[in-house]
């Protein structure tokens, strides 16, 4: 399950080390690009505090909006699972798209006809230049995984998530999936 060469599509699980990151302290990016020039993903268990319709009065829907990760924070993105729906999409990997036309996806979502199961918004991405990300994982920043829930991901539970994927890990990962988010709580 486990792998050392990450690719587009694969998850990176930070490390229970990563404590005082903000951005990745216990995150699961998705990765949808991985190239020589660098990588890019979006964090998906990191929901914030805003709706799609606090971001854009116009669509009346409760879609969670989750932090992608700290760039361009001011920028929205999304992944689906729709691209018969949603035209000028880009396949990630194993049914899972990203981004298309933006004024489709808000007919959509006006018309009901797509649903918070089929597409997932972000507020920012997360980024790394050429060599960047091999660097972080020599330094035991991240496990990289295959994505085994496929598109279904989209429809993964957030809250629960790292935590999961520590047990799946097992050995000493099984530990740190019961400690307190912040150490000195403990």
């Amino acid at each position: 399950m486990t792998t050392t060469k990450p690719k587009k599509g694969d998850l990176l699980i930070a490390e229970p080390s990563i404590i005082g990151d903000m951005s990745f302290n216990r995150s699961i990016v998705l990765l949808t690009d991985y190239n020589k020039e660098g990588a890019i993903g979006f964090i998906l268990n990191k929901p914030l505090n805003y709706t799609i319709s606090d971001l854009i009065p116009e669509l009346d829907a409760s879609f969670n909006v989750y932090n992608g990760g700290p760039v361009e924070q001011d920028n929205l993105y999304f992944i689906h699972k729709r691209p018969d729906l949603i035209p000028n999409s880009v396949e990630i990997s194993l049914g899972i798209f990203w981004g298309g036309d933006f004024n489709v996806v808000a007919n959509l979502i006006a018309e009901q006809k797509i649903t918070a199961n089929d597409i997932k918004f972000f507020l920012g991405y997360s980024g790394w230049e050429s060599n960047q990300l091999e660097t972080e994982l020599k330094s035991n920043a991240w496990v990289v995984t295959k994505n085994t829930y496929k598109k279904d991901i989209i429809e993964k539970n957030y809250e629960t998530f790292w935590k999961e994927k520590m047990v799946e890990l097992g050995g000493d990962y099984s530990i740190w999936s019961n400690a307190p988010e912040n150490p000195s709580y403990n």
